[in-house]
């Protein structure tokens, strides 16, 4: 039986880039979101009269949006406002020790050894090459297609391509992996904190996530707005392309009859009918029957010791002096090893490194009067026991301590906090974990589940399942639910009956 009616239940980015795939595609898609506006972890939150991203604030792999725009029919660049950074990031570890990275590899490079050395800068040209070389070989048969095995991914590599999966060191710890291009200890734990991106700690995640840095040279990208007005574009699309989008809807359960889904029904008890369901959230909220005890069974939920990390996060309206911050700027505590000691004891760290996101900040220029900035610090998926008043007023004292060292004051700031169990609160069954399962060990990355689950007609997508955490990857995981729900609708058809459908497959360059 053909599906023609499809329910999404979530709008973070990887459900409306199903949303909108779907509709494409010719079938009768109704969004559903709790929230009283799409974007998930793509929000803002207001403070002290402007809004402030509160989310994922850096954007890289523009390719897969632009895909996903062309697919539509549609253009990226003419939906958002886009401009590449030339300052990737800026990174300090006190008042005397700083260190940008920029776009040009040649630039970076000078600056890396007017910061540590010729030799250090030789090694980063020889880790640029590692990182591109590493991307380039899970890109094509790991981030684009369905989730693979151990098995499937030596098949998707071909007999050619096995060296190459040999030699990106799937079994070395990123940690231990930039010993072989880093004496500097700095610079060890700078680029570690790329394990940080999926929500993983540098001495467990596998080596293979330097593909971060071949990722972010290729490009970051500015979106005028923030990250949530990319996030209203997509869901604008949809629209414009058939789908149906509800705020302010919350599933309670998803109905199954005959042994497949057939509908959802929303906590106020209307019913709505349907032939499939993607599911955009994390996957642990099947397995704990927060969508109804006959899903339970699904998928395979995420324990709280596999949990990435969490964070508490300061977004303020301030003024700030001293430290000339940079768009994305990175305050590095003294001793990372134990950070994330402190972290994998349920702790907060003592002295923790803090990203700042200066939402104001376009190059060199100063915002006149105060700005808006975001703060994070890391810390542990606790969500179910939830850190005192006095935990986070001292994690507030400490990330302000750990600033104040490197030269940055803030002042006159009205302050918005998240904490993780409110992360948990806002995206349940997640115990506060950003990024679903963390990446820790060789064979995590196959612990995800993919776009199909035990159950038939339900799918999944989001930062939970594969490809990953990210907003590029969490896209791509609604492509990919999208095109699997579509490739087994076709199969599913009498032969007699089937035809070329109007779908939109993946496809397009696996280069930058």
């Amino acid at each position: 039986m053909a599906i023609e009616r499809v329910v999404v239940i979530g709008g973070g980015i990887g459900g409306l880039v199903a949303a909108l795939r779907l509709a494409v595609a010719g079938c009768a898609v109704t969004l559903l979101e709790t929230a009283g506006v799409p974007g998930g972890k793509m929000r803002s939150v207001p403070v002290g009269g402007t809004r402030i991203e509160a989310g994922p604030t850096v954007f890289t792999m523009r390719w897969i949006l632009d895909e996903i725009f062309a697919e539509a029919g549609a253009d990226l660049g003419e939906r958002v406002a886009l401009s590449p950074a030339r300052i990737l990031a800026r990174h300090a570890w006190s008042a005397s020790e700083r260190l940008d990275l920029l776009a040009d590899v040649d630039a970076s490079a000078d600056a890396i050894a007017a910061f540590a050395g010729a030799r250090e800068a030789e090694g980063y040209r020889r880790f640029c090459a590692r990182a591109e070389q590493v991307f380039r070989t899970l890109d094509a048969p790991f981030i684009r297609g369905a989730r693979p095995g151990p098995v499937d991914l030596a098949r998707r590599a071909g007999l050619s391509g096995l060296g190459d999966l040999w030699r990106i060191q799937p079994f070395a710890t990123l940690w231990g992996a930039l010993g072989d291009y880093f004496r500097d200890p700095r610079l060890r734990q700078l680029f570690a904190r790329y394990a940080t991106y999926c929500g993983s700690s540098p001495y467990q995640a596998p080596a293979t996530l330097m593909l971060v840095a071949h990722v972010e040279q290729a490009g970051v990208w500015s979106i005028e707005g923030g990250l949530s007005r990319l996030a209203a574009a997509v869901a604008a699309l949809a629209r414009e392309r058939g789908a149906t989008i509800r705020t302010g809807a919350h599933v309670a359960r998803i109905l199954v009859s005959g042994g497949a889904v057939s509908g959802v029904v929303l906590a106020d008890g209307e019913r709505i009918a349907a032939d499939a369901v993607v599911m955009n959230g994390d996957v642990s909220a099947l397995a704990a029957g927060l969508l109804g005890p006959a899903v339970v069974g699904a998928a395979d939920p995420v324990a709280p010791a596999e949990r990435s990390l969490s964070a508490i996060t300061f977004c303020l309206n301030a003024r700030t002096a001293g430290f000339p911050l940079a768009h994305h700027t990175v305050f590095f505590g003294r001793d990372y090893r134990a950070e994330f000691d402190a972290i994998r004891r349920g702790r907060l760290p003592p002295d923790p490194t803090t990203y700042v996101c200066a939402q104001d900040r376009a190059g060199d220029a100063m915002p006149d009067g105060p700005e808006r900035l975001l703060c994070l610090v890391n810390a542990p998926a606790r969500g179910e026991r939830p850190f005192t008043d006095t935990e986070i007023d001292a994690c507030e004292t400490t990330m302000r301590a750990r600033l104040t060292a490197c030269g940055l004051t803030i002042s006159a700031a009205e302050t918005a906090v998240t904490t993780p169990d409110r992360f948990g609160t806002l995206f349940p069954a997640t115990g506060g974990a950003l990024y679903g399962r963390a990446s820790h060990g060789w064979s995590a990355t196959f612990k995800r589940m993919g776009a199909r689950t035990r159950l038939p007609g339900l799918y999944l997508a989001g930062g939970s399942v594969h490809p990953g955490p990210g907003v590029p990857m969490a896209a791509q995981s609604g492509r990919i639910a999208a095109d699997t729900l579509l490739a087994d609708r076709r199969a599913a058809r009498p032969a007699s009956t089937r035809r070329s459908a109007a779908t939109a497959m993946s496809g397009g360059t696996s280069t930058p």
